[in-house]
């Protein structure tokens, strides 16, 4: 199960994403659910966040550079969003980061944001101390 949801400049993507990979996962999608309304990322950044935590979930934000969605995900201290831009940093972000959180940009191609989300879902965190030890020191 994914929780997405995006700003008015990411719903494009996000309705692609969702339409062309829901034979291969669940998506509860918290809106935005126009292209045409400015809304502020924060607040659909903040909706996502919730739902990943209360119920353990991995989360998609897409906005339009990826970087405001970044930030106000990140201020929760047990959110680790990625920002990624190619499959190996997504494959990395899980590997070494254990990110529970995607964020992509919107202007990004469709067919590479697909390749980068399934990248992310598909990647385990590598349990190995080194990195378990540095995503402890994130939550501090």
């Amino acid at each position: 199960m994914i929780v997405i949801t995006s700003d008015h400049a990411g719903f494009s993507m996000k309705q692609s994403l969702v339409k062309i990979l829901n034979y291969k996962y669940s998506f509860i999608d918290l809106g935005t659910n126009s292209s045409l309304h400015s809304v502020d990322y924060n607040d659909y950044a903040e909706m996502l966040v919730k739902e990943v935590l209360a119920h353990k979930l991995f989360g998609v934000l897409i906005c339009y550079t990826g970087i405001g969605m970044s930030i106000a995900a990140n201020r929760n201290k047990l959110i680790r969003a990625a920002l990624c831009y190619d499959c190996e940093s997504a494959r990395l972000s899980r590997l070494h980061n254990d990110a529970n959180v995607l964020v992509l940009s919107g202007r990004i191609d469709l067919t590479k944001s697909a390749k980068i989300l399934n990248t992310f879902m598909s990647t385990r965190f590598s349990n190995e101390e080194r990195h378990i030890r540095r995503v402890a020191k994130l939550t501090c």
